[in-house]
């Protein structure tokens, strides 16, 4: 009986890669290429060969779940409970090491973990006692530095003064050493700490250096290519004596910069490790050979990689080409990916094997609403439905005291937000005010701005508020909803507040909100859009387990589909414009491992599509393909163009070649069609109709869906629909 099954169950590569336990070991595992199977088949292998007991291998993952999958899948092989594993995350092992070491660095072994919220609170008591005037330089700013800093290994005396940055006046790295001497003072650490701390220790202290040379014989290391300095340096540390370091990653995977990750620390493995064996998985068990093709082809464009090209591993490796679809606009793409998934429930696919995965957060509110439109469920991964987000909410909340003054639940959400000074006291005057007179929050807080019930800055703020609002609503009469909404958040101070944050998340909520301004510019009203939010938000999130995942391609990496959907792919959306601004090559390389990765989440079906047009914060602009469209290949693509797109080479049957697939693009930007400008929003007119529409035509509308045009005035129609008649302009009506 063979004592080692799970050998037989290898590929020779994923055999070699098992069975090389000596010296330090870099395992290129491409997208689907069975990368967890290696993982837990030679850490069971060291166990099992006596080579390592279960302590003193060290084996490091990115996530809880798949350190949680690691220890079941090792117990499954070995038969019984794996007990004594130094398995974990980055963070929860360092804090294992921490706790018993905990003197050596300051803290006592029961130290506190600091939360989010946590860390600033504490750093803005530092500022404020170093006189910092944290409205000009905000604590997520500072924040957002010293996490920097501890990514990279450095401790304030270690951060050069060229690595300094000129916050507040240039006091940034003094700042973060008094925010570390708070923290030991608390005897308490950030996330940052954790790492930053051990990495410190095992450099200072050769004995416990020592000690953990003594313990781990082996080291696993999974995800390498996410890998940041400090982690990095933890890693080379521990390996330095024994060398049997496996690390396991792809290059062509890592997409993470933005939080710290650092490509180069896999591509420079061999110079770290002299002697380093590479074994390189290539044979994808998820994806057919056209989808394959089409990927390993894009990603071939990057410099920066190892190299490796990915070939089928399945029997049924023939299926569909990869399609590329040119269109109009952004809401032809929105009917075109419905339909389509429509097309696949009719034929009996299951909606949880379909996937659309966009670059942005802000592009998912399209293809909610025409799901919803069409009946179609849907979940939102990695983030809230367009609607629910946290920013959005506020913006919908100044629309609708905008609308209604007597909405207390909207005049509470934003009263304060920005911070305007109206704290807990004024809110209760305010809620007393109003039970006591009977009238809504909004009415009760004007009639006190005239009295001196309200103290300090509530009153003067509050004052202000309602001149705003007076404003804005002599504006909306005036010039319209799409232009009012722009300036309402604008002169409250709502979108200054997010483009001081300087969290990760601060220019995604921007985009939605620039998303949210173009959204309601498809409606004659405030009123009927915040009515058509109504409707939207009443799609019931537990109707039916079976439903279509919509995310972004960040969110999608470990994840895989039948049908995956890729729109958007243009120059300024995908390269994204910061890529584009930065220049070089490190920004867009990863924007290409990008597009490689939504690719490789396809089983079955790839669909990439661009728009020559879309609306773009809240304004038309033209739109070029995305130098990634170009770099797909012929042979394995399928493209497929709009009437009167022909021009752009997605006009016959038969492809063309990619020399004469795009003539005369530039790769400088999209560009821009005339606009109106409107503060710092640019709003662009809808356009008048060209055609006239007849009674009798079949005609579509966003919120009520389809009708039939019964009178036409001008441009204005009467047109049934199943709710009743209504009155409506002809340019917020399509033929249907």
């Amino acid at each position: 009986m063979d004592p080692y099954p799970y050998l037989a169950r290898l590929n020779p590569e994923q055999r070699q890669a098992v069975e090389t336990l000596d010296g330090p070991l870099l395992v290129l595992a491409g997208a689907g290429t069975g990368k967890t199977r290696v993982l837990t088949a030679r850490f069971a292998h060291l166990l099992l060969t006596g080579r390592a007991a279960p302590g003193e291998v060290l084996a490091v993952t990115f996530t809880n779940k798949a350190a949680r999958e690691m220890r079941e899948r090792v117990a499954a092989m070995l038969g019984r409970p794996a007990e004594g594993l130094w398995l974990g995350t980055f963070h929860a092992l360092c804090v294992r090491m921490l706790r018993r070491h905990a003197e050596r660095v300051g803290l006592r072994s029961n130290f506190s973990i600091l939360d989010t919220d946590d860390q600033l609170r504490l750093l803005k008591q530092v500022m404020e006692a170093a006189n910092v005037d944290l409205k000009r330089w905000p604590a997520p700013g500072l924040m957002a530095a010293i996490q920097r800093w501890k990514d990279r290994g450095l401790a304030p005396a270690q951060v050069s003064p060229a690595e300094d940055t000129d916050f507040a006046g240039g006091r940034a790295r003094a700042l973060y050493a008094d925010y570390q001497a708070r923290l030991l003072a608390l005897n308490a650490a950030d996330f940052g700490d954790l790492l930053l701390h051990v990495v410190t220790l095992l450099q200072r202290e050769p004995d416990v250096l020592a000690e953990y040379h003594r313990r781990f014989r082996y080291i696993l290391v999974d995800e390498y290519q996410d890998t940041n300095t400090v982690q990095y340096l933890w890693l080379r540390l521990l390996a330095q004596k024994h060398r049997n370091i496996c690390c396991v990653g792809d290059d062509d995977q890592s997409i993470y910069s933005w939080r710290g990750a650092e490509v180069e620390n896999i591509l420079r493995f061999e110079r770290d490790f002299p002697g380093a064996v590479i074994v390189r998985l290539e044979r994808n068990y998820r994806s057919t050979r056209p989808i394959l093709a089409a990927a390993s082809a894009l990603i071939a464009q990057n410099e920066g990689r190892l190299g490796k090209t990915l070939r089928p591993g399945r029997e049924d490796a023939e299926g569909e080409k990869v399609e590329v679809h040119a269109l109009w606009d952004s809401e032809e793409e929105a009917r075109m990916v419905g339909a389509r998934i429509e097309a696949l429930r009719l034929e009996g696919h299951s909606l949880a094997e379909v996937a659309v995965l966009v670059r942005t957060g802000a592009q998912t509110r399209a293809f909610e609403e025409r799901m919803i439109t069409l009946g179609l469920p849907y979940r939102v991964v990695g983030g809230l439905r367009f609607y629910e987000r946290a920013e959005i909410r506020d913006a919908m909340a100044y629309m609708r005291l905008l609308a209604q003054p007597a909405d207390d639940l909207a005049f509470e959400r934003i009263v304060n937000t920005p911070r305007r000074g109206v704290g807990d006291t004024a809110l209760r005057a305010i809620h007393d005010a109003a039970r006591r007179e009977a009238v809504p929050l909004s009415i009760a807080a004007e009639r006190l701005v005239g009295t001196d019930v309200l103290k300090g800055k509530a009153r003067p703020a509050l004052a202000q508020f309602f001149r705003d609002l007076s404003r804005w609503r002599a504006m909306l009469d005036r010039e319209g909803h799409v232009a009012t909404v722009a300036a309402m958040l604008d002169e409250s101070g709502y979108t200054e507040m997010w483009r001081n944050d300087a969290s990760p998340e601060a220019p995604g909520r921007l985009e939605n909100l620039r998303e949210l301004v173009r959204a309601i510019a498809d409606f004659e009203t405030l009123q009927g859009f915040l009515e058509h939010v109504s409707l939207v938000m009443e799609n019931d999130e537990a109707a039916e387990a079976d439903r279509v995942t919509l995310m972004t391609l960040h969110a999608a990496k470990g994840l895989e589909f039948d049908t995956v959907f890729l729109p958007g792919w243009e120059e300024g959306l995908f390269p994204n414009q910061r890529a584009l601004d930065e220049g070089g090559t490190k920004s867009l390389e990863e924007e290409r491992r990008l597009a490689y990765v939504g690719l490789t989440r396809a089983r079955r079906r790839a669909i990439v599509s661009w728009a020559a047009n879309r609306r773009i914060y809240a304004n038309w602009q033209s739109s070029i393909p995305s130098r990634f469209v170009a770099e797909l290949p012929e042979a394995e693509v399928v493209r497929a163009a709009a009437p009167g797109l022909q021009g752009q080479g997605f006009g016959g049957r038969a492809p063309e070649p990619a020399s004469s697939m795009f003539p005369a693009i530039s790769f400088g930007g999209a560009r821009r069609g005339r606009v109106i400008e409107a503060g710092a929003w640019e709003i662009a007119p809808r356009p008048e109709r060209s055609d006239r529409l007849a009674v009798g035509t079949r005609v579509f509308h966003q919120k009520f869906g389809y009708g039939t045009v019964r009178g036409v005035d001008d441009d204005k129609l009467d047109v049934e629909f199943a709710t009743g008649t209504k009155r409506i302009l002809d340019r917020f009506v399509e033929k249907a």
